[in-house]
C-alpha cells in the first residue's frame, strides 16, 4: 500500500488523458487528507477527480439546502462520510428510553438526506459504513441489549446495508472492515483527533482513499473480469505429472486444506460471473484428469470457460485466452506460483495483472483478499452463465474453422434476437453492460439502474435491447440502444454498447435495421451518432463510416429515406 507521502506526490504527476470525474465529498469531521488521498489514488487508476471538499459537519446543509455550493459544483459522484465517533456523542446525548431506537431513527435520517439528493441530482452516492466503536459501558453484555451502543452500531450498519440493496444509486464503502484488516490503533488516534477533528489516522488515509477509488473505477469500467490460473503449486500442491494422482495435495490434511480452500474462493468467483481460465505447462490430458477424477477437487472443468495445458510460452497462451474471451488484458488477472513465469508474464503483457503471490501457500488468500482485484459495481443473474456463455464461444470457434467461407459460417449458426424496448427485466443487465461494456461503446456514458429506469420511463427518449442465441446457446441481452429525440426529424443515438462475444456475426448490422425501423415507425428522418474515444474503444472508431453513415463536423449522420437495409443472418425472435 502507498503511504500518504507517496499519495501527496502523485498530485504533481502528469494526468493528461485520465478519466476526469467531478467527486464531492461529505464529512462529519476533517476530511482535508481524506480529499488528498483519494486524489492521488485516483492516479493510480488513471482518474483526474476534480474534488469539492465541504467544510466539516456541513452534511446536512449541504444536502438540504437547495442553493448550497454541493448543487453548485453537480457533482458526478457524492461520498459521504460520517464517523462512529461522532455517532457516539450523538448516542451520548440521547435520553436512555430512546437509546434502543437509535438506529432506525438514524436510518430513518440517513435515507432521508439521500433521497433528497438523488432527487436533486444524478450524481451516484458512495456512503461510508460505520467502524466498531465500543464505549465498554455494558462490556461483553453490550451484545445482548439494545441500550448500548456498539448493538445499535452494528444494527445501523446492518440497516444501511438493507437501504443499499433498496437504492440503486447507494453504493457502501466498507470502512468497517478497513479498520478490522488493519487494526483500530492503526485506524485511529485519540491524539490527533482531539488536536485536529480527524478520525481517521495519517496511517490509515490510503486505506480509506483505496477503498473509495475503487469503487470510483468500477463506476467507469475499470475492473478485473477474468482470472487465469496455473495449476501445480497453485490450485494444488505438487506436480501433477511427476507425483501423480494419488500425491498431490488437496483436501483438508496440511497443507492442503491451503489449495482447498484457495479453490472456493475461486469457485465462488466463477459462481459471480469472474471468468475463470487454466494457463499451465502441463499435459492437457494428465491436467484434465485431475478435475475429473480426484474426489477434493472443488473446481470442476464446467467451471473453466478455457482450459490451456500444454508447453508452450505461457504468455503465448495467454494471449490466445484473451483471443477467445475477447476482454482486454487489464480485463484480467493472472495467478501463478513461479516467480520466472510471472515475470515473463508481466514483461510480454504488460497490461494484465500479475499478483506477487507469497511463497507460502497457506498465505495466498489473506494476501489476494487485501489486493481485492474483483471489486464491482453490480451483480444480475446472468453472471452465473457466463462461464457456459464462454465455453460455448470456444466451440463457436472450432466450428468456426471447419468452414472456408465465413457467409456459411454464419448462416449455419441459425441465430436469433429477441429485440425490445427497455423492460423492469433488463434494466439490471443493460445497466451491468453499461458499466463492464469497454470497447464496443460509442460514447462509453455509465448508467446506473435508476438512470436507465429514468430514461426507459421518459418521453425523451427511445430504447431497445437485443439478445442473441444460436445452434449452440443463448448469450442472452448482448446490446443496447438509447436514442435521444433532439427534434421532430431527428434521433440522437445517446449510448450504443454490445457485448464483444458477439462480434463479427452481423449483429451491427441487424442493430441498425432495427433502429433505423424504430425511426421510421416514430416518423424520424434521420439518425445521429457520435464517437467519443477512450483507450479501450478503439476498435470502433471506424463503426459509423462502416455503416454508411457521413461525417458532418463531430457527428456521423444517417438519412432514414434512403437507407437500404443491411444484409444479415439473424432473424427475428
Amino acid at each position: 500500500m502507498l503511504d500518504f507521502k507517496d499519495l501527496k506526490r502523485n498530485l504533481k504527476r502528469s494526468i493528461e488523458g485520465y478519466k476526469k470525474i467531478k467527486l464531492a465529498i461529505l464529512g462529519d469531521t476533517a476530511t482535508q487528507f481524506v480529499a488528498q488521498a483519494i486524489k492521488g489514488m485516483g492516479v493510480e487508476y488513471k482518474l483526474d477527480l476534480d474534488v469539492f471538499e465541504a467544510e466539516f459537519n456541513q452534511i446536512d446543509r449541504q444536502i438540504l439546502d437547495p442553493s448550497s455550493e454541493l448543487y453548485e459544483f453537480n457533482a458526478e459522484i457524492t461520498l459521504v462520510f460520517q464517523s462512529s465517533h461522532k455517532l457516539l456523542q450523538k448516542f451520548n446525548k440521547t435520553s436512555v428510553a430512546d437509546r434502543s431506537l437509535f438506529a432506525k431513527h438514524n436510518i430513518l435520517h440517513i435515507k432521508q438526506l439521500l433521497s433528497t439528493l438523488q432527487n436533486r441530482t444524478q450524481s451516484k452516492i458512495i456512503f461510508c459504513n460505520f467502524t466498531e466503536e465500543d464505549d465498554r459501558v455494558f462490556g461483553q453484555y453490550a451484545n445482548k441489549t439494545e441500550q448500548s451502543f456498539i448493538f445499535q452500531l452494528r444494527k445501523l450498519n446492518c440497516l444501511l446495508q438493507e437501504l443499499a440493496t433498496q437504492t440503486n444509486n447507494l453504493f457502501i464503502c466498507d470502512l468497517s472492515t478497513v479498520q478490522n484488516s488493519i487494526g483500530r490503533d492503526v485506524f485511529w488516534s485519540q491524539s490527533v483527533y482531539i488536536n485536529t477533528e480527524m478520525v481517521v489516522s495519517i496511517d490509515a488515509v490510503p486505506y480509506f482513499a483505496q477503498s473509495v477509488v475503487q469503487i470510483i473505477a468500477a463506476f467507469t469500467g475499470n475492473f478485473k473480469k477474468c482470472i487465469v490460473l496455473d495449476l501445480d503449486n497453485t490450485l494444488w500442491g505438487g506436480v501433477i505429472g511427476d507425483d501423480g494422482l494419488d500425491n498431490i495435495q488437496i483436501g483438508q490434511l496440511g497443507i492442503g486444506k491451503a489449495f482447498t480452500e484457495f479453490q472456493y474462493w475461486v469457485k465462488k468467483l466463477q459462481q459471480r460471473g469472474i471468468i475463470v481460465a487454466i494457463c499451465s505447462k502441463n499435459t492437457e490430458s494428465i491436467a484434465k484428469e485431475v478435475f475429473e477424477k480426484h474426489p477434493d477437487m472443488v473446481l470442476k472443468l464446467s467451471d473453466i470457460a478455457v482450459f490451456m495445458a500444454n508447453w508452450e510460452n505461457k504468455a503465448d497462451n495467454i494471449n490466445k485466452i484473451q483471443q477467445i474471451l475477447n476482454i482486454g488484458f487489464d480485463s484480467m488477472v493472472f495467478v501463478d506460483d513461479n516467480p520466472f513465469e510471472r515475470n515473463m508474464v508481466r514483461e510480454n503483457i504488460p497490461q494484465i495483472c500479475v499478483p506477487e503471490l507469497p511463497d507460502d501457500p497457506a498465505l495466498y488468500l489473506d494476501y489476494l483478499y487485501s489486493l481485492n482485484l474483483f471489486e464491482t459495481i453490480s451483480y444480475s443473474n446472468e453472471d452465473a452463465q457466463r462461464t457456459e456463455q464462454y465455453q460455448k464461444e470456444s466451440e463457436r470457434i472450432v466450428f468456426q474453422e471447419s468452414f472456408a467461407n465465413e457467409d456459411d459460417f454464419l448462416k449455419s449458426l441459425n441465430m436469433l434476437s429477441d429485440t425490445k424496448p427497455f423492460d423492469s427485466f433488463s434494466i439490471p443487465r443493460i445497466a451491468q453492460l453499461s458499466q463492464r461494456s469497454n470497447q464496443f461503446n460509442l460514447r462509453t456514458i455509465r448508467y446506473t439502474e435508476d438512470d436507465v429506469k429514468r430514461i426507459a420511463q421518459s418521453d425523451k427518449y427511445l430504447t431497445v435491447s437485443f439478445t442473441l442465441e444460436d445452434k449452440f446457446g443463448d448469450n442472452g441481452l448482448i446490446c443496447a440502444i438509447i436514442l435521444e429525440k433532439v427534434d421532430k426529424n431527428t434521433l440522437f443515438i445517446d449510448t450504443w454498447f454490445m457485448s464483444c462475444r458477439v462480434l463479427k456475426r452481423g449483429m451491427e448490422a441487424y442493430t441498425l435495421n432495427s433502429i433505423v425501423m424504430l425511426a421510421k415507425e416514430n416518423g424520424f428522418s434521420q439518425i445521429v451518432g457520435e464517437f467519443i474515444p477512450t483507450a479501450k474503444n478503439e476498435m470502433v472508431k471506424d463503426h459509423y463510416k462502416n455503416l454508411g453513415f457521413t461525417l458532418d463536423g463531430d457527428l456521423w449522420k444517417l438519412d432514414v429515406k434512403n437507407y437500404k437495409t443491411k444484409t444479415n443472418h439473424i432473424t427475428k425472435k
